[in-house]
């Protein structure tokens, strides 16, 4: 973090979040979409029962016995809480129980609210905290932890590695050097930006390990890279043609030597080829 390098770990925001105990932010059902968007959409739809509950509660209009009828025959979206059939145990794992004795306690409309906040709690305080701390105490073993307070969560997510590469072919065709046998023109200089910029994101990862050593740009992207991404020609020998051949890379220094494949389906094929065979070894070094 020190060399602005990227760490490839893919943090959430949230758990910078819950271990900065000073920021006052509360766990919500916002957080929880940010960390479970499934669970947050079903917490969201339980949620509206406890609305519903508390704005009959809150009617000075009705007596409690027509308070207790319409809190009875809360439905949404032609449901009941109870045709839910939940209890008070984390959605997706049984054996956590909320409350002592969670298992047997079911969610009505009298406590659903209490669930709702128990399933929050437990996703984003109470089920994480232990872990949350072992990482507080072993990154504090190398640099204190709390020198991050520095940074947002949003900022720290961006140094380890969770950010939004950009790989546009206007981007590329910015950030790469066409050099010894190519230019920026070239027939196959065109067509390796053009497979760069479809590449999905497993590919990108492959295909930055392959050339450069790293599954990730550094901060600033391409631009960023030190050298400068390079893309040479490599000569081909009688009786063999470029479509013969691998592309071959040196890691340290940005740096692919790529045959002048006639066709982009074979610059594709061939340069898939050296990814999936180059990957861990220097045979194409």
């Amino acid at each position: 973090m020190l060399d602005s390098r990227i760490i490839d770990i893919n943090f959430n925001p949230i758990f910078f979040r819950i271990g900065d105990g000073s920021s006052g932010v509360r766990p919500s059902l916002g957080a929880v979409k940010a960390v479970d968007p499934a669970l947050a959409r079903s917490l969201l739809l339980i949620q509206k029962f406890a609305t519903a509950r508390k704005a009959i509660e809150e009617d000075a209009g009705r007596s409690a016995a027509e308070k207790a009828a319409a809190i009875s025959a809360i439905t949404i979206n032609n449901t009941q809480i109870e045709d839910l059939s939940l209890d008070f145990t984390l959605p997706g794992y049984p054996d956590i129980e909320l409350i002592p004795g969670g298992c047997q306690t079911s969610v009505t409309i009298d406590n659903v609210g209490t669930y709702v906040e128990k399933v929050v709690s437990m996703t984003l305080e109470g089920g994480v905290c232990r872990q949350v701390e072992a990482f507080q105490k072993g990154f504090s073993q190398v640099f204190p932890y709390s020198a991050l307070s520095a940074f947002t969560p949003d900022e720290l997510v961006s140094l380890f590695g969770r950010v939004e590469e950009d790989w546009s072919l206007e981007t590329l065709m910015d950030s790469v050097k066409a050099d010894h046998g190519f230019n920026m023109d070239s027939r196959s200089v065109k067509n390796l930006l053009q497979v760069m910029s479809e590449m999905t994101p497993a590919e990108r990862r492959d295909f930055l390990q392959f050339t450069t050593g790293s599954p990730r740009l550094p901060i600033g992207g391409f631009r960023s890279l030190t050298p400068m991404f390079t893309v040479v020609c490599k000569p081909s020998e009688a009786p063999y043609s470029s479509d013969d051949y691998l592309p071959s890379v040196m890691t340290c220094v940005n740096y692919l030597k790529l045959p002048d494949y006639t066709t982009i389906e074979i610059l594709r094929k061939q340069l898939s080829t050296a990814i999936k065979e180059g990957q861990g070894a220097f045979h194409l070094s």
